[in-house]
């Protein structure tokens, strides 16, 4: 996906495509943002 945005800035040099190649890498290797949420470990069994 990152590969389409790189290619219309690398052939016009358009700074908007350049804008939505770094936004799809944030969305791409975007971290969990809590770590240490344990929600998937809460007890669901009554």
């Amino acid at each position: 996906m990152i590969d389409v945005p790189w290619k219309i800035f690398s052939q016009t040099g358009n700074i908007e495509a350049y804008l939505w190649m770094k936004e799809v890498e944030s969305d791409v290797y975007q971290e969990p943002e809590d770590e240490n949420d344990h929600t998937l470990f809460e007890d669901t069994h009554f």
